[in-house]
């Protein structure tokens, strides 16, 4: 069985691939620093994801 990695995760499984801490990720979410629709977006019901391939770009912005 091949799986294909899913383009948004939630936030406990970025924290899982990232090593960053869920509160971390929060953090970063609160502060401005990961922007709607660039590093995250919400669920219908309100619910955060992770957008991977914005988390790949910030990690390269260095």
């Amino acid at each position: 069985m091949h799986l294909a990695p899913a383009p948004y995760v939630t936030i406990q499984l970025a924290s899982n691939i990232t090593g960053l801490t869920e509160k971390a990720i929060r953090r970063k979410i609160e502060d401005g620093k990961w922007l709607y629709g660039r590093e995250y977006r919400r669920s219908p019901d309100g619910g955060i994801f992770i957008s991977m391939k914005g988390y790949e770009a910030w990690v390269e912005k260095g």
